[in-house]
């Protein structure tokens, strides 16, 4: 038993043997390489987070499924990440590699049973992420005022942490053209600009930006180029270079009248033109005081030496010099400046006006209305003075109150001056507006401190003159009357109004004009009455107008027209032309009767027809507006007539009545006869007259010869025309033609004298030919037959030559051959028209005579 243990051991032990289980391991592909252990892998700094970097690949010698990790020391940030089955590794922390360029990782790689873990290094490479950065900041220089252009005067440093040309830096200057400075782009040495200088007096301060630029670089796959600036202050330092400054010029100092010698006139003041080591100033008058005038050398103090009275000028230039003084009372720069002194005259004396017996603050004028413009107010006397001299006695003058009505001159005054008062506006000076015209004549200085000033009033007492003409209340006057007024009754009243005064605004009243007849206006209070006599009636005339004339005593007039209209009253009743009727009536037909009523205006002249009563009753119509009667619309014919009436004589009779509108209303009656019967065959409008008026033959004599009439006027226009076209046609020498007949049969030899001749078109306007000698005419050969007809030729003076025929004669003996030749023709046409000719010449004579 023993045996076979240890011989199964044996046996189990050689099988272990026989299946050893081996580590797995990566791929070493190089460092170029993105897939393998990482080892010597390289990655930019502005790689983004999340972005695929690599693949660890590896493998197992059993040829098992291996998975992947990284790890990193103990206190160290985790830039990556690792997908356990495919190897992916990401990143998953910003690099930055100013701060780590090198990462030390741990990569691993199992089968499960074993474990490969490898030590490897990932470098971060550069990119151009960041700025230069100065040292040594805030900048500040401080520079002597006096250093020479072209010294350096200070040099800036900044430095970029980025490799290759990102690191590199180079300097300029922001604005350098508006600058006193240059800088060296490599060295950042700091210059003043050649030909520039320093002065402490004009600035004490300068600014200047110096900008520091990188030599650029890729960042996030673009060219880019890092800046930075910073800001340089350079003190300048003040040196001895400047003269004394005098503060506050111009200067200018007053004497005057009351002042006494050893009155302070005025101060000047001068300080050290340089800033550090001030000097003491010494002051001195070089010219122009003619010892009149001392200055304090200390304080600048300038001071009154004489009078006033001793002082012949008005103006006075000072020439002053102040100078810088050293510790060893040395004198050193120094500079000049003027005064002025003006001797001033004391303002103490305000203007003032004057009559003509002395100093007057009130001034009266009375004068007439609407004076001409231009004319100068003659009897005011003033006159305004102001005693002080110079300037102080320079004033303005003005006139206060209404606008532009008067101006004053003159408007500017030295001393003394007249005042006149011109006027400007003539029709502002109106008595009717205002009686009394007050105004305020102002003198004020013009140049002075205290603005002295005087008043006095100007009043105007005002006369009236005639000067405006009567108006009318309104350009017309619309008056109403009834017809049946009595004489004497009031139309309207007409207004005028003169504004002038007195007698020159009483205003008197007259009529005239075409209408006026029948009315009498009151001549002083304007009421129109109809005249005592008059009577008016609308019917005879409604309207009327005429002109109402309002004038004052100097005859100056106004003109209003007056419309009056009679009012119509309803004072006739409608009227027929007989109050009895005889009409005849057409079955279908209506008859009209008609009523006047002679009221002039509606409604008392329109009418209304009614029928009052007929006989039969019930059988007529009639229109209310118009007064056609008709029969009822049932009755068409003369046999339903008769058996109403049953009697052969269809004659009926209808009362109507005719009433106006007015009020009251007025109206009347008149009985109709009616003939009723039927149509007679006869149609149209002239037999329907014949049969409606065959009861007033009068009235169808009446338009018979008014048609007649007509006729006869027409025929006489037209003959009229006619007779003066053909004389206006045959002043014109009119032209003729020869018509050629050819014979005919049993044709007379007629003759027709011509009235004009025409051409082919109608034309009597052609040239007329010279006619030929007039021959007498050959008679035609006697016919066959002795006792057939003769032809009658006409008798005219002339010789006519006889011309066989070219055509042989009939032998039949109820025909005449028609011979005439060419040339008879002619003489019988030219003498026919010479004797129409001389009855026009003589017709024409006795019209114009």
């Amino acid at each position: 038993m023993r045996k076979e243990r240890i011989l199964l051991s044996l046996v189990s032990l050689f099988i272990s043997m026989g299946k050893s289980d081996f580590a797995p391991y990566f791929y070493d592909n190089g460092a170029n390489s993105f897939s393998g252990n990482m080892a010597s892998f390289t990655v930019a700094e502005d790689t983004s987070v999340g972005t695929y970097l690599y693949t660890l690949n590896g493998s197992d010698p059993e040829g098992e499924p291996v998975t992947y990790g990284i790890t990193l020391d103990k206190g160290y940030k985790e830039y990556f990440s690792v997908e356990p089955k495919s190897g992916h590794v990401t990143l998953v922390e910003s690099l930055d590699r100013e701060v780590q360029d090198e990462i030390v990782i741990f990569v691993s790689v199992t089968d499960g049973r074993n474990k490969v873990v490898e030590r490897v290094s990932v470098f971060v490479t550069d990119a151009n992420d960041e700025k230069p950065e100065f040292f040594n900041l805030p900048f500040i220089v401080d520079v002597s005022e006096d250093t020479e252009a072209g010294r350096s005067i200070y040099r800036v440093q900044a430095v970029d942490r980025d490799l290759g040309s990102g690191g590199s830096v180079t300097y300029y200057l922001q604005s350098a053209l508006n600058t006193k400075f240059t800088i060296d782009a490599h060295s950042g040495v700091l210059r003043i600009k050649a030909g520039e200088s320093l002065d402490y007096e004009l600035s004490r301060t300068h600014f200047v930006t110096v900008v520091a630029k990188d030599g650029g670089g890729k960042y996030l796959g673009k060219y880019h180029v890092m800046t930075s600036s910073a800001i340089i202050t350079i003190n300048v330092l003040d040196t001895q270079d400047s003269p004394p400054v005098f503060v506050g010029t111009p200067y200018f100092g007053f004497v005057y009248e009351v002042s006494v010698p050893g009155s302070e006139l005025f101060t000047v003041f001068a300080k050290d033109g340089d800033q550090n080591n001030i000097n003491t100033i010494q002051y001195t008058i070089l010219n122009g005081d003619d010892r009149l005038f001392s200055i304090n050398s200390t304080s600048g103090c300038i001071s009154l030496t004489s009078e006033p009275g001793q002082l012949r000028n008005e103006l006075y230039e000072l020439k002053v010099k102040a100078s810088e003084v050293d510790l060893d009372n040395q004198l050193l720069d120094y500079t000049v400046t003027t005064v002025t002194i003006r001797v001033m005259d004391l303002n103490n004396h305000p203007p003032t006006f004057y009559g003509e017996s002395g100093p007057q603050s009130t001034f009266d004028l009375t004068m007439y209305e609407h004076p001409p413009e231009g004319e100068i107010l003659r009897g005011l006397k003033i006159t305004v003075n102001d005693s002080d001299q110079g300037a102080n006695a320079r004033f303005r003058l003005l006139l206060v109150g209404p606008a532009r009505v008067f101006r004053v001159v003159p408007q500017t005054v030295l001393n003394e001056a007249q005042v006149t008062i011109i006027v400007e506006k003539s029709t502002a000076i109106d008595y009717e507006k205002y009686h009394l015209l007050t105004f305020k004549l102002l003198a004020v200085e013009i140049d002075t401190p205290e603005r002295f000033s005087a008043t006095a009033d100007i009043v105007i007492n005002l006369l009236d003159t005639n000067d405006n003409i009567p108006k009318f209340s309104s350009e017309f006057y619309i008056a109403r009357i009834p017809e049946n007024s009595h004489g004497g009754s009031i139309v309207v009243a007409v207004t005028a109004t003169d504004p002038d005064s007195g007698l020159w605004g009483e205003v008197k009243y007259s009529i005239y004009g075409s209408g006026a007849d029948l009315f009498l206006i009151h001549h002083t209070s304007g009421v129109i009455y109809t005249q005592p006599w008059a009577s008016l009636d609308a019917e005879v005339k409604s309207k009327y107008n005429f002109y109402v004339k309002a004038e004052d005593i100097e005859g100056k007039y106004s003109l209003a027209e007056v419309f009056v209209t009679v009012l119509d009253l309803n004072d006739h009743p409608p009227e027929f032309n007989d109050n009895f009727l005889e009409k005849t009536m057409i079955i279908g037909a209506p008859v009209k009767i008609e009523a006047i009523d002679e009221d002039a205006e509606e409604p008392n002249n329109l009418i209304e027809y009614s029928i009052m009563k007929g006989d039969p009753d019930n059988i007529f119509d009639i229109n209310t507006s118009t007064g056609e009667i008709k029969l009822k619309p049932f009755i068409k014919s003369m046999e339903i007539v008769q058996n109403i009436t049953k009697q052969k004589d269809c004659r009926w009779s209808v009362v109507v009545q005719a009433r106006d509108q007015g009020s009251p209303s007025f109206s009347t009656t008149a009985v109709v006869k009616i003939d009723i019967t039927e149509s007679n065959g006869l149609n149209g409008p002239v037999a329907a007259f014949l049969m409606q008026s065959r009861d007033n033959p009068m009235k169808v004599v009446g338009v018979a010869a008014a048609a007649i009439s007509v006729m006869v006027l027409v025929t006489i226009i037209i003959s009229t025309v006619m007779y003066l076209r053909n004389t206006k046609s045959n002043r014109i020498t009119p032209a003729h033609r020869i018509i050629r007949r050819r014979a005919r049969e049993h044709r007379q030899w007629t003759f027709r004298p011509p009235l004009g001749l025409t051409d082919s078109k109608g034309n009597n306007n052609l040239p007329r030919p010279k006619p030929p000698t007039p021959r007498a005419p050959v008679l035609p050969p006697p016919p066959s037959n002795p006792s057939e007809r003769q032809w009658a030729v006409p008798t005219v003076s002339g010789v006519v030559s006889f011309r066989k025929s070219s055509r042989s004669c009939r032998q039949s003996t109820d025909k005449l051959t028609d011979v005439v030749t060419e040339d008879v023709s002619s003489s019988l046409v030219s003498e026919l028209k010479k004797k129409i000719e001389q009855k026009i010449i003589e017709a024409n004579q006795s019209y114009y005579c």
